[in-house]
């Protein structure tokens, strides 16, 4: 029979809602951006299940201070359902579907929720308020108040749905943890994988003139072979950079900084005569 002790309760998951509204983006650094505030939020969780043992602690520290990023608002479902599955598995059970679901859903709940949350929730709330507003509308002021509230209220119901979900998903798991996790670290890397040619920008503006024929652009040849050949190469170069001792993540910022700007500069110096 389980310990009482170590089951999570409504006001544990009260405090990691509460935690998420304001501590999320504390300690956001380029390194592990909201990795550190994720932490924080998830706290209450791995106190209340790893108070009594210092070496769970420590590896559950090491796993949710990791690299994570999203829509704060769509956060509170990943918080959810990380607080589930180390309640019904264990850091050592659930460290690697924690990461997968965290790598996995960080990006696709990212975009949904910049866009619901942020776009479409300021663009219509404040339009509407600042039009009922301009017309003498006394009753505009307190539109983006009940709103407000209302958003709130779905996050906290969000929290809630997540650590549902996670319970549902932990105890139907049996024997298929590995497929989970297996799964969830293909979504990870897939995730991973698209943002490369989206986010990362390396375009080699140079051409080559053979004879009498028409400029050879080098972008153009390479894109036929292999689009985002030239990010691939940057990210996984960093990569291994990255596996060295002594390199960490400000220092290969700065590599990247001062080549990006010496090859600038060249292109700038070595730019062909109109």
């Amino acid at each position: 029979m389980s310990n009482p002790n170590t089951k999570l309760t409504k006001k544990d998951l009260q405090k990691v809602y509460i935690r998420n509204l304001f501590g999320l983006q504390w300690g956001w650094n380029y390194e592990t951006m909201q990795g550190l505030g994720y932490c924080y939020v998830i706290m209450p969780i791995l106190r209340r299940l790893y108070k009594n043992d210092p070496e769970k602690m420590k590896a559950a520290l090491k796993t949710e201070i990791g690299y994570f990023n999203t829509s704060q608002p769509m956060s509170h479902l990943i918080v959810g359902t990380d607080a589930a599955l180390q309640e019904e598995l264990g850091i050592e059970e659930a460290k690697d579907a924690i990461i997968g679901v965290k790598t996995g859903l960080m990006g696709p709940f990212a975009g949904v929720g910049d866009t619901i949350f942020i776009t479409i929730y300021r663009a219509l709330v404040f339009s509407i308020a600042a039009y009922m507003a301009m017309s003498g509308q006394a009753v505009a002021l307190l539109i983006p108040i009940v709103c407000g509230i209302a958003m709130l209220a779905i996050r906290y119901k969000f929290t809630f749905m997540g650590y549902e979900q996670g319970r549902k998903l932990a105890s139907g798991l049996g024997g298929q943890l590995k497929r989970l996790t297996d799964a969830a670290s293909v979504l990870g890397l897939t995730v991973v994988g698209a943002l490369v040619p989206s986010v990362v920008k390396a375009p080699m503006n140079i051409s080559i003139v053979i004879g009498d024929t028409n400029p050879i652009n080098l972008q153009s040849m390479l894109d036929k072979i292999m689009p985002a050949a030239l990010p691939l190469a940057i990210v996984l170069l960093s990569y291994w950079l990255l596996g060295k001792k002594k390199m960490t993540t400000v220092k290969l910022i700065l590599i990247l900084m001062v080549v990006g700007v010496g090859l600038g500069l060249l292109t700038t110096f070595f730019a062909p005569v109109a």
